[in-house]
């Protein structure tokens, strides 16, 4: 296998210690595999024109990494990445920031990744870049001169062609994307998002083998849902501190039942009308009063940007209000905490919670919704409660799914989550297990880099 070079806007923390989050983990299992080099922003700041790449090397790994002025962070990242892309892409326009300041600093920005690998490319690498930091830096490659091929996969969901059009910049997006040779999807709805741009926006076509042309270059676009690594996950839920996590929660429950959500703090996972449809439960069935209780887990993100300090406020206002209102002197119908905890503690708490409750607005795939499951013990297994608009949805059908904009489905959910028999608990829960196990981020990055190797072979064998 040739050598693999992974872009992504931070490369994973060295350590072994991995906090929730479906990027580094899945980018870690992979290149652990792997090999290679993996390229990234350092997270430090500095006033520079021409950043400095600086290596490591890890386990095999060559990380190689660059500062950023904060001009750069705040227009790049803050401003392009974060107030554009990210509500565009999770079709949010009311959001959606369309300032050309942010694009200029994404091209510059995405240019600094393209001049911080060019050095490091041999003919035979195959690249792949990942997400909506980074979709220019193909095309500053082949304007470079690099031939090799590249991959770029989309990890958040790709927008209807009505939303996508609102950007300004959309055009340039797009062509930009086919620089790269392999563009991966989450979902059949992503793909049919893009292929409906390209028809009909971009004025291009689609070919009997799957691959489409615009922009006077031909490509592949398929879909490949990113998996956990499904082994290393039940291994974590079987460990000496998972173990210990889940005794001391299922201790502090007694007979009660916990239903647990997991969630970066974003808009985009639908946290508030999350509370009000728990809150909805305790109304419609007050005889879970006192029996159930929804454990909310929401690490902060992007905590500088004036939306999320304003949802963090609103958030912690309805738990207090839901609360004060339902709560009794030993229960609580919420508890919700801001705290970041290891994949560990959450292998253990997921293992002590009867009800997983993942009902985000939209989102690329949603890895917990899967950690869940595999965390389930075979003997008594909790049930999935699931968004139609997570991407997972597409291959966990097992699951509960429902529409999180409806509450009174969410609480429908809910109730025959808690009341499920045993039975019906244990194929659900065998359905979605085999599934995860045998689509794992193994079979994702194998998927993905088989393909990269395919164009690689056949651009060496094509004659000069």
């Amino acid at each position: 296998m040739s050598r693999l070079i992974v872009l992504s806007n931070r490369v994973a923390d060295r350590s072994k210690k991995a906090s929730a989050g479906g990027l580094a983990v899945a980018l870690k299992a992979a290149l652990a595999d792997s090999g290679g080099v993996w390229v990234g922003w350092s997270g430090q700041f500095a006033d520079v024109s021409d950043p400095h790449v600086a290596e490591e090397t890890h386990e095999g790994v060559t990380y190689s990494t660059f500062d950023l002025s904060r001009t750069d962070y705040e227009d790049y990242y803050n401003g392009f990445a974060n107030r554009s892309l990210w509500p565009l892409f999770h079709y949010r326009v009311d959001l959606t920031t369309y300032d050309r300041r942010y694009y200029a600093g994404y091209q510059r920005v995405n240019s600094y990744f393209a001049r911080a690998v060019a050095p490091l490319l041999t003919d035979d690498d195959i690249v792949w870049v990942h997400d909506f930091h980074l979709m220019l830096v193909g095309e500053e490659l082949r304007r470079m001169g690099k031939q090799q091929a590249m991959g770029y996969f989309l990890h958040i969901p790709w927008p209807p062609s009505e939303i996508l059009l609102t950007l300004p910049n959309h055009q340039a997006l797009v062509r930009g994307l086919f620089a790269y040779d392999v563009i991966g999807f989450q979902t059949q709805s992503d793909l049919r998002s893009f292929t409906d741009y390209v028809l009909f926006e971009a004025g291009g076509e689609v070919h009997d083998d799957g691959s489409m042309s615009a922009f006077g270059r031909r490509i592949l676009a398929r879909v490949y849902p990113i998996g956990i690594d499904a082994k290393e996950f039940e291994d974590l839920t079987r460990s000496r501190e998972a173990r210990r996590i889940h005794h001391r929660m299922h201790t502090a429950l007694g007979e009660r039942w916990q239903i647990i959500g997991v969630d970066r703090l974003d808009y985009s996972k639908g946290l508030l009308e999350r509370f009000g449809a728990v809150e909805k439960l305790f109304d419609a069935y007050p005889e879970n009063k006192g029996r159930v209780s929804l454990l909310q887990i929401a690490p902060l993100s992007r905590s500088d940007v004036p939306e999320y300090i304003e949802m963090r406020h609103e958030l912690e206002a309805a738990a207090g209000r839901i609360n004060g209102r339902l709560a009794e002197y030993d229960w609580n119908p919420i508890r919700y905490t801001n705290r970041l905890y290891t994949r560990t503690a959450l292998a253990g708490l997921y293992r002590a919670s009867r009800v997983g409750l993942v009902t985000p607005f939209r989102d690329g795939m949603n890895l917990v919704a899967k950690e869940y499951i595999v965390a389930q013990p075979s003997e008594d297994p909790g049930v999935l409660v699931l968004s139609r608009f997570a991407g997972a949805a597409e291959d966990m059908d097992a699951a509960l799914i429902v529409n999180p904009y409806d509450s009174a489905d969410v609480v429908d959910a809910l109730q025959k989550a808690l009341h499920m028999s045993f039975e019906e608990r244990r194929n659900r829960h065998q359905s979605l297990l085999g599934r995860l196990f045998r689509y794992d981020v193994h079979d994702w990055r194998n998927r993905f880099v088989e393909t990269l190797e395919a164009v690689r072979t056949q651009r060496r064998d094509v004659p000069a």
